[in-house]
């Protein structure tokens, strides 16, 4: 499988929609965890993330312009024990709360389906990063376009390697309706500390349609954690 360069993944697509990158650092001694959102209307344009907990959510930049809050205010990330959680949605309480109850990131998304945004019906993707630097990713989708079939994909990263990572986003590219990611993860690249890194990614995205970007490196040794938030709206 090649290797891609994150960078000129995001800057060659002005709309990947919301995007997920999970992978190790060079000297292999952090876990790496990117999470972004982007946005075509008003409504999806007025977000920040907050930090909540161990995690983050979205919320609402201006409260008075917000429409509609279904699909674009959640938990994109929440921390069980030593297990990083980190999705598109709502479906992060679900993987907590399956996981809580001793049950598997499968067995919690089985339970749910891709997103019912008629006619795009945006797929749900989600990671968890475990304590040993080892991910997991997934994405659930229409049957091209079908919204009377789902379709469940699973990835399992064991034995990651320094440098290496994975990215997965909802869409291929900017369209109408939006066509989803196909295939599996994009393999990429990851350099650089935790400044250098958020620096890249948020800097590669289409200056008028990112929203946030969340990133976190979580040392293997110790559990210690630095996260970084950018939110397009100061």
């Amino acid at each position: 499988m090649p290797q891609f360069v994150l960078k000129e993944l995001l800057e060659q697509n002005a709309y990947p929609g919301r995007g997920i990158v999970l992978g190790r650092t060079e000297d292999g001694a952090k876990a790496v965890i990117a999470y972004f959102i982007m946005g075509r209307s008003e409504n999806s344009r007025n977000r920040v993330f907050v930090e909540e907990g161990q995690g983050i959510r979205t919320q609402a930049h201006d409260p008075s312009k917000m429409k509609d809050p279904s699909l674009i205010i959640y938990a994109p990330v929440r921390v069980l024990n030593d297990v990083t959680i980190v999705t598109n949605g709502d479906q992060t309480d679900t993987i907590y709360d399956f996981m809580a109850e001793g049950k598997t990131f499968e067995d919690s998304l089985r339970s749910r389906t891709f997103e019912p945004d008629d006619p795009n019906f945006t797929p749900r993707i989600s990671g968890i990063v475990l304590p040993n630097g080892d991910y997991r990713l997934s994405i659930l989708k229409s049957a091209d376009g079908n919204s009377a079939s789902a379709r469940r994909y699973f990835f399992e990263y064991s034995d990651t390697l320094a440098g290496q990572g994975h990215f997965i986003h909802t869409y291929r590219c900017d369209g109408n309706p939006i066509p989803s990611f196909e295939g599996e993860p994009e393999q990429v690249a990851i350099s650089g500390n935790i400044d250098e890194f958020t620096e890249l990614v948020w800097n590669s995205l289409n200056a008028d349609n990112k929203v946030s970007l969340f990133t976190r490196y979580i040392d293997l040794a110790t559990g210690a954690t630095e996260t970084r938030i950018i939110n397009k709206n100061n």
